[in-house]
């Protein structure tokens, strides 16, 4: 396995392959906008959607920057990119969401098996494409853990899992 080999298998995992911890699409599996919007205590907790919002902001900077094309996202600092596309009750708008995750994560999916093993080193547009895509790997794992650990606070995640 050459290293572009290795780094679209750990693109898999984190969004629907399980391997060592639950893949994103299962962490949302089932989820609904209440239970997306609702936050556990404290200052610093965001919600599942704003977790989510977070993660799509930055896999779409990478997928425009894989596809060499502007990217026009707005945020001026880390806290702008949590910020939900809907309000806490608007279903219609956290499908949307999870569906725009769902389609971002293949088209970059469709870009990295296109890549040889020499475009690890290439930089995108500084950073190493390789380093750049293992970052956004290792973000998403992060945040899908949060995403986890939410829906056990609220009680939505099964007691037990069947996997592997």
């Amino acid at each position: 396995m050459n290293r572009m080999e290795l780094l679209v298998h750990e693109w898999e995992c984190t969004y629907d392959k399980e391997d060592w911890y639950p893949p994103l699409k299962d962490a949302l599996s089932g989820v609904t906008a209440a239970q997306a919007s609702w936050r556990p205590e404290g200052e610093a907790a965001n919600t599942i959607w704003e977790n989510v919002s977070h993660l799509l902001y930055f896999k779409e900077r990478l997928l425009h920057r894989l596809s060499g094309t502007d990217f026009s996202g707005t945020a001026e600092t880390n806290d702008d990119t949590f910020r939900p596309s809907g309000t806490p009750d608007d279903e219609a708008a956290w499908q949307a969401t999870v569906q725009r995750m769902e389609t971002v994560h293949r088209q970059i999916h469709e870009r990295l098996v296109a890549l040889s093993d020499e475009a690890f080193d290439q930089p995108l547009p500084n950073i190493p494409t390789g380093q750049s895509v293992m970052s956004i790997i290792l973000h998403d794992a992060f945040h899908t853990g949060q995403i986890v650990q939410i829906r056990k606070l609220q009680g939505s995640w099964p007691a037990r899992r069947s996997f592997l």
